[in-house]
């Protein structure tokens, strides 16, 4: 069969614009719904106020400290978040070649939030205080985002010691985690048992995932974390799409699979171990997001990662906009909301079989 000169590549060309277009709405959504979202709460603020404000023109006084110190260190936080929850899961999904992989249903997130709670009121990292961030106040952050990502490690190498055992399926290891993710909260249940008022209070108003605690400092540790994660994850993209064709594809054509599905893991879970350690769990954002982008794009993780990243920033910023909105003027952490939205996602992900 013959084909004219140019015929496949303009098709291939055509493919390729239909995936970037799709980024770049992406891209422009998400740009609104950030203003959206700056512009939203007890005080209102005009989408051209918050664009004036951001660039620097004081439009008031008021709005200048409403946006600059609450709004956009929130809205800003919930975007990167999202992204770096969202791009774990999809990378949990190639490595693991398992379509219900994210750092929420294998326990990766769960065991991160016993290693923040462990350093909290073991250790006496957490106190109350009142502040514009929130009621809790780490006295080490670091310290305890180390912790959270010890515990965030043994919950992945037990994973991946599964997923080695030749009859481990998809199934297997979403059980896997189901039992460490039990196990885990079991963990944080009995530390709470054991927590003086104060420690038990700290500690469950930080387990609701939330981003409005986060304060620009947190905002720059997550960015910086997230960041670093993508450029390694976008260099191995074409690793990802050989592991997605099965192990033995992916070796014939040089792929270093065990050493790229540890690795791969490793940043997985040091990035949910970050964001769960600052901000507490934030569910299903990682299960979710790279099953939309799959359905709209397909599965070349060229497309896949930043579209990943995209819609995961911008389903975390309306999920959390919603939730300031739904019982105005109280506000909801926004991690209730994912979970109301994720689940049943999630059930229709296990039927559909996809």
């Amino acid at each position: 069969m013959h084909f004219h000169d140019g015929e496949i590549p303009a098709e291939y060309s055509k493919h390729i614009q239909a995936k970037v277009a799709f980024l770049l709405l992406s891209l422009l959504v998400t740009a609104i719904l950030l203003i959206f979202s700056i512009g939203t709460g007890p005080v209102s603020i005009s989408a051209t106020d918050v664009i004036s404000t951001l660039f620097g023109q004081t439009v008031s006084k008021q709005f200048d400290l409403i946006i600059w110190n609450i709004r956009l260190p929130q809205a800003v936080t919930a975007v990167v978040a999202g992204a770096g929850l969202a791009i774990c899961g999809a990378v949990m999904q190639a490595v693991l070649r398992n379509p219900l992989g994210s750092p929420f249903t294998l326990g990766i997130s769960h065991a991160a939030a016993f290693g923040a709670a462990f350093s909290v009121m073991i250790l006496d990292h957490g106190t109350m205080a009142s502040s514009n961030v929130g009621a809790v106040t780490l006295n080490s952050p670091y310290l305890t985002t180390a912790i959270a990502f010890a515990f965030s490690m043994v919950a992945t190498f037990v994973i991946i010691g599964v997923s080695r055992l030749r009859q481990a399926t998809p199934e297997i290891m979403v059980l896997t985690g189901v039992a460490l993710g039990s196990l885990f909260t079991a963990g944080t249940m009995f530390l709470q048992y054991f927590a003086d008022d104060m420690q038990l209070a700290a500690m469950v108003f930080w387990t609701f995932g939330d981003v409005a605690r986060a304060s620009w400092q947190d905002v720059l540790i997550i960015s910086i974390v997230t960041i670093v994660s993508f450029l390694w994850f976008t260099v191995n993209r074409w690793n990802f799409n050989a592991i997605e064709a099965g192990d033995e594809t992916a070796k014939g054509l040089g792929v270093k699979v065990e050493r790229i599905r540890i690795v791969g893991m490793l940043i997985s879970s040091l990035v949910t171990a970050v964001i769960v350690s600052l901000l507490g769990i934030i569910g299903f954002i990682g299960l979710v997001c790279p099953h939309i982008v799959r359905r709209i794009i397909g599965d070349d993780y060229r497309f896949l990662l930043p579209g990943s990243c995209i819609v995961g920033g911008a389903l975390l910023v309306a999920a959390d906009t919603a939730a300031r909105l739904i019982l105005a003027p109280n506000v909801l952490p926004v991690s209730i909301l994912t979970a109301f939205l994720g689940a049943p996602i999630f059930i229709w992900l296990i039927i559909r079989r996809r």
